[in-house]
């Protein structure tokens, strides 16, 4: 077991696939950093292996909110405060790694694609120790944030997709009209 590993998503929303990867990565280690990535606009850059990870409608949630629902759903998962902490992570900026998360922990990740590929590299060439927790194809990735989104645009059932943190702080940070708002669609799901 490792002293401390990083781990890190964007998270826009939660759901129960990040549970189970955020699971994995605590399993091996004694303290668990979650990095959250694109945590603001100026934090965000573009990247051809994959640019539609930092378009604006595809981060509609603040990193607070990312970061009270990664904290929450940990929690609900059974884990102590003492046992990880919560950071931003400019993934798109590895001069700025230093600031945000130990350099001497090991970083985990999980390979779906292009981007994986793309981050593993960009770790690996900072001569960070990583770990792959699971190689899969883009076909059997599971659950999509963005798919959640739609449903929750749509008015579809989405609740059981997430923790029940989750699904409670989406309720209080009135996500559901934020999303409809920005999609240009009214609350009974047609577009305005």
């Amino acid at each position: 077991m490792f002293k401390q590993g990083v781990i890190h998503g964007r998270f826009q929303v939660l759901h129960n696939d990040h549970m189970k990867y955020l699971l994995a990565g605590k399993a091996r280690c004694e303290h668990l950093v979650v990095g959250i990535t694109n945590p603001d606009p100026v934090l965000t850059r573009q990247d051809a292996a994959d640019s539609s990870r930092s378009a604006r409608d595809a981060n509609p949630l603040t990193y607070y909110e990312r970061y009270c629902m990664v904290n929450a759903a940990l929690a609900e998962g059974g884990l102590g405060p003492e046992s990880f902490s919560v950071v931003p992570f400019p993934i798109n900026f590895p001069e700025l790694y230093k600031y945000y998360v130990p350099l001497d922990a090991v970083f985990f990740l999980t390979i779906y694609d292009a981007w994986g590929e793309k981050k593993l590299q960009m770790l690996q060439t900072m001569g960070l120790k990583t770990e792959i927790l699971w190689r899969r194809r883009p076909e059997d990735k599971g659950l999509s944030a963005t798919a959640i989104r739609q449903k929750i645009v749509a008015g579809e059932p989405w609740e059981h997709l997430v923790p029940a943190a989750t699904a409670r702080l989406i309720g209080e940070f009135a996500l559901a009209a934020r999303l409809r708002a920005a999609a240009g669609v009214t609350a009974g799901g047609r577009n305005g």
